[in-house]
């Protein structure tokens, strides 16, 4: 099965990411055909800072092989190194009804947080699409938010096969109904605009401090601790099976521990995880010319794939 990717880059990989889209991705190469590129076409839309967006790009290439992205198993790539998705892009454009897009709630959500309502905000889904239809992807990962680009995805392609054949692999989405929504540090949904993270490859000083100030109940120490309703438990738990969650919460009812204790538990828990992470990363930062030289290898590999399906497209609609 082809599965298809995206990861944006925009700054520092926090363990919301981890949890919430990367561990599904380093399982999925082990079973299937992955295809996962750096979406920095579509971090234009937020990005202002040319110097920023390319350390980002380079950022983001370096915390996925470091999290166990295999290229050996994987194809990898920048997205701006395959210009044909922007021509697919353009030709898609044609059968995009505006409604569609004007339907959309992701760019409703991302005016209303002030960001500037520009062609490329309003037309993102449609280039999602050239994503997803140049390699005919059958499975794409996306959190609950995305189920509809990819609903826009197909009705593009719908739209497309019924004038010229069946041209376009018609995608479904992949969603983990299982994953909670996982907490910051102050409760609410982990994110980088709320400023409530934890990264993952921050020092270990730094990672205690961070762990030190999510936010607790004022239960004193010596009562019983109520793990149900605990920020430093819901993301423990993210890193624990069944019995060790059964164990942490024994803990919690015993008394005997506060805060506290938790806190540097849960330190130890996100070190422990990410440390063979943190000696791949220590490899990958100073071998830069390793990096570029697999974007560039999932590049070209994608770049043959692409080349064969506009060439099938432009002869449909009469462009060659």
């Amino acid at each position: 099965m082809r599965i298809l990717t995206g990861i944006q880059a925009s700054g520092k990989l926090h363990i919301g990411n981890y949890f919430g889209a990367m561990k599904q991705m380093i399982q999925l190469q082990e079973e299937h055909e992955l295809y996962t590129f750096i979406a920095n076409y579509h971090s234009l839309t937020s990005s202002n800072d040319s110097a920023l967006l390319r350390q980002y790009t380079y950022d983001a290439a370096i915390d996925y092989l470091s999290l166990g992205l295999d290229p050996t198993k994987a194809t990898f790539w920048v997205q701006s190194d395959v210009p044909e998705v922007l021509e697919l892009y353009w030709i898609l454009s044609k059968y995009t009804p505006m409604g569609l897009l004007e339907r959309a709630h992701s760019y409703k959500d991302k005016v209303a947080k002030n960001i500037p309502a520009s062609h490329a905000l309003f037309s993102y889904p449609v280039l999602m699409a050239a994503d997803i239809l140049l390699l005919d992807s059958q499975k794409v990962p996306v959190g609950k938010d995305q189920i509809q680009h990819i609903e826009i995805t197909r009705d593009i392609a719908t739209k497309f096969n019924n004038e010229y054949g069946e041209i376009f692999t018609l995608p479904e989405y992949i969603v983990e109904d299982d994953i909670a929504t996982i907490v910051g540090i102050d409760g609410a949904k982990m994110s980088k605009s709320y400023g409530n993270t934890i990264d993952i490859f921050m020092e270990e000083k730094t990672l205690q401090k961070r762990c030190n100030k999510i936010i607790t109940s004022s239960t004193p120490l010596g009562e019983p601790l109520d793990f149900a309703t605990c920020n430093v438990y819901a993301i423990a738990s993210l890193f624990l099976d069944k019995a060790g969650k059964k164990e942490l919460q024994a803990r919690y009812k015993s008394g005997l521990e506060g805060y506290g204790h938790f806190k540097k538990y849960l330190k130890e828990l996100i070190w422990n995880e990410f440390e063979s992470a943190r000696e791949k990363r220590e490899y990958y930062l100073n071998a830069p010319d390793r990096v570029e030289e697999i974007l560039q290898d999932g590049a070209a590999k994608v770049r043959v794939k692409a080349k064969a399906k506009l060439a099938m497209l432009k002869d449909a609609v009469g462009l060659r």
